[in-house]
């Protein structure tokens, strides 16, 4: 039987407010949220701890990609904010993800197991022609390859398409995460070159979706995200 996954809905708005409001909204539907730049950067670490107090999941989507000792610091910021799920850009490099997994040890009780470190493969809104350097490789291939790295360096899972979802889970850990984003409906995919539909991410063995515009642009969010929600379990 397919397991179901975790619906985080991205809150990539730019207020306060309109963040609050929505989160409210759907919290009888989802337990989980994703705040990346737009809302971090417009509200800071406090709209964090607001929504943390609505009783979520937060997903932190800040993408971190710097030298090892600010990426270190950096980590631990986050882990006090008591965020559940962090992003890291794989191409960091093994000593950035090393400084990352440290500074979860050095803060995280032994015997918990913090927040979810998880590395970002390649952009669902990217394709081959999209790279900033030679490629000979399939992009499935390259994501593969990331992603078997992230699974060496001991992350909790990645982020990546549904596309390449199957072929990850294949050769991972079956504790290994997969956060699925490009997740759309239809002919939705305007921005995406590599999205697929709930059911398609679910099948594929996507952890956890990442749902933005179709529930966030909805005139019915809450309706939206039930919709999604029926279309999973009738592929469960």
């Amino acid at each position: 039987m397919t397991r179901e996954p975790a619906i985080i809905v991205a809150l990539d708005l730019g207020s306060r407010e309109q963040a609050l409001e929505l989160a409210r909204a759907l919290r009888p539907i989802t337990n989980w949220v994703k705040i990346g730049l737009e809302l971090f950067t417009s509200c800071g670490p406090g709209v964090v701890h607001e929504i943390k107090q609505l009783d979520y999941n937060i997903f932190l989507d800040l993408k971190l990609m710097d030298i090892p000792n600010t990426v270190n610091k950096t980590v631990g910021n986050c882990i006090h904010m008591g965020v559940d799920m962090i992003t890291l850009h794989l191409l960091g490099g093994e000593k950035m993800v090393n400084a990352a997994l440290e500074a979860r040890r050095g803060i995280v009780s032994p015997g918990s197991p913090g927040p979810m470190l998880v590395g970002v493969t390649l952009l669902t809104s990217l394709d081959k022609t999209d790279l900033a350097w030679p490629e000979d490789r399939s992009l499935y291939s390259v994501v593969l390859d990331l992603a078997a790295r992230a699974n060496a360096w001991g992350l909790d899972g990645v982020v990546c398409s549904g596309q390449e979802a199957a072929g990850i889970k294949e050769r991972a850990p079956d504790n290994f995460c997969l956060v699925t984003p490009g997740i759309r409906s239809g002919q939705d995919a305007a921005d995406q070159k590599r999205a697929v539909t709930p059911s398609m991410a679910m099948t594929s063995g996507a952890t956890h979706l990442v749902i933005g515009r179709p529930v966030t642009a909805s005139s019915d969010p809450a309706g939206a995200l039930v919709q999604v929600r029926r279309e999973l379990s009738a592929n469960t």
